[in-house]
């Protein structure tokens, strides 16, 4: 399936360097763009997009107001792509698929396409599902993380992979994010380390979803996820990382 997607941002040079990521990225068809977001209401309107890669800071109303204001049965998936981190709390509020910060990326480019693909697949199967999970030994199964209306239990196994975000993490599942305030070494304890590994003081990574080990220069590691994103693997975590994924990926 196509997945057809609607570009707004009030800056024409962001909405080309989008587009040209995107014509790298099989299966998408920009249908839309808009530069402010009442444009951008007539155009979802219009055209129905799957998803919006939607600017935060316009003239005018902002992204937030927009995404916020557009009826939850018929919202897009949206991805906020914005210069800012401290949106990032409000913008998982409104259950944003993913949170891109400028410069964009294309690896995070695509993995965050992947994940709208996969949470409109899900939706559209009508699979949804709580994760259940249990505390069991010494390591946690399961985490309490902030929603729009509240709290939900995470399950650990569905963690793909976490970074660090000042104050808080970013628990990173294959359908969104979820912005958790802990800090890395508190939950370091918390974490069965064969489930999850800490390969970087700002990091962890599921080493099976681990394809391929990529050595930019001497000393250097960084390693390149199922979805195409690229995580780097800090000096004094190499030796530990390549004892756990070394054997189980190409080189």
């Amino acid at each position: 399936m196509t997945l057809r997607v609607a570009i707004v941002d009030d800056e024409a040079l962001a909405i080309d360097r989008l587009r040209e990521l995107l014509g790298d990225i099989e299966g998408v068809e920009v249908v839309a763009t808009a530069h402010t977001a009442d444009q951008a209401c007539e155009k979802i309107a219009e055209v129905r997009p799957d998803l919006v890669l939607l600017d935060i800071q316009m003239p005018g109303r902002s992204g937030m107001a927009l995404a916020a204001d557009l009826p939850v049965e018929e919202r897009p998936e949206i991805i906020f792509v914005t210069a800012f981190e401290h949106f990032a709390p409000d913008a998982f509020a409104v259950d944003a698929a993913d949170y891109l910060l400028k410069p964009v990326r294309f690896d995070r480019l695509r993995q965050a396409i992947i994940r709208a693909r996969r949470r409109i697949d899900l939706m559209a199967a009508a699979e949804h599902g709580k994760a259940v999970a249990e505390e069991t030994g010494r390591y946690a199964r399961e985490l309490w993380v902030s929603v729009r209306d509240g709290q939900v239990r995470l399950d650990v196994d569905l963690i793909d992979w976490i970074e660090a975000a000042k104050d808080y993490v970013l628990l990173h599942t294959s359908t969104r994010s979820y912005l958790h305030r802990i800090s890395m070494n508190a939950l370091e304890e918390k974490l069965d380390p064969k489930a999850l590994l800490r390969v970087h003081r700002s990091a962890f990574v599921r080493p099976s979803l681990v394809e391929k080990l990529e050595r930019p220069g001497r000393g250097s590691l960084n390693l390149i996820l199922r979805d195409g994103v690229i995580v780097q693997v800090g000096p004094s975590y190499v030796k530990d990382v390549l004892r756990v994924v070394g054997p189980n990926t190409q080189d």
